[in-house]
């Protein structure tokens, strides 16, 4: 056997045993789950809040959290990133609550108390979609673009959202064939098109994990709907630190839809010339 044929069939071989590994084990390389004992007590200073398990038709259990406030004006499912489990996620619910809004958060299957999978339906259950506002922060962006698409919410708000998971993966593992192998695609730019809310995109200028041209990108999709909010010097896990941050999240969540009339607007007028005398 010629010496460049052997070398060519050892590379393939070894490309094709390293793609082999990557399925195999791409949930363990994507997903960093942090497992909580069945007893663990939930505790969030000067919050109320509601532990609840939901039994899915797999016969699985979804763990979630309810943060509750008096007279809500609306309810906020919040999708959280890619890390640990809601135990340290639910500090964040303030941010919502403070705002008058129930705000409820869920483990992914595998995470936290959590061992199936969640469906949107069960909040259409008993709030009427036009109350609820669909949060997806880095991970969760692409299932709360998915859970959006295929229903009617009151807005979508997207923190840190990649344009696909297979896109964002191959920054990684330029070489890889991740459009093939990967299980969960996650691609969040076709599913955004067919979102008939308003859509609000919050991201940070110096994000390293997710950068901030993948949410330009995706605010060109569906334009007419979309605002992007870009919280300067920002990265992937500290937008909480931002005080225009939370100014930002104050104004969409106090926000109320408004139809402007481009006529009135400059957007109609025309230069003109000086009359000649």
């Amino acid at each position: 056997m010629p010496v460049w044929l052997n070398i060519t069939l050892t590379v393939l071989a070894i490309y094709m045993a390293i793609s082999l590994i990557l399925y195999y084990l791409q949930d363990y390389f994507l997903f960093k789950p942090e497992k909580l004992p069945k007893d663990f007590q939930f505790y969030y200073k000067n919050q109320i809040v509601e532990e609840y398990n939901l039994e899915t038709r797999d016969g699985g259990i979804i763990n979630g959290l309810h943060f509750k406030v008096k007279d809500p004006i609306g309810v906020v499912l919040y999708l959280k990133g890619n890390s640990k489990s809601i135990k340290g996620w639910g500090k964040f619910a303030v941010d919502f609550t403070r705002h008058n809004y129930d705000v409820i958060m869920l483990d992914y299957r595998g995470f936290g108390k959590s061992t199936g999978k969640r469906s949107h339906n069960k909040i259409r259950e008993r709030v009427s979609e036009e109350y609820i506002i669909i949060y997806g922060r880095s991970l969760g962006s692409g299932f709360a673009t998915k859970i959006a698409s295929e229903n009617h919410p009151r807005m979508l708000i997207l923190d840190a959202p990649y344009y696909s998971l297979t896109k964002t993966t191959s920054r990684y593992m330029p070489f890889m064939p991740l459009s093939v192998i990967l299980k969960y695609p996650m691609p969040t730019y076709k599913w955004l098109k067919y979102v008939r809310c308003p859509i609000h995109i919050i991201h940070g200028t110096q994000d390293q994990l997710i950068p901030f041209k993948s949410s330009i990108k995706l605010s060109k999709i569906n334009p007419s709907r979309t605002r992007l909010y870009a919280v300067i010097g920002g990265g992937h896990k500290n937008l909480n630190n931002f005080e225009s941050y939370h100014r930002m999240l104050s104004e969409i969540l106090m926000s109320k839809p408004t139809d402007i009339d481009l006529e009135t607007t400059s957007m109609k007028v025309k230069h003109s010339s000086k009359a000649n005398a």
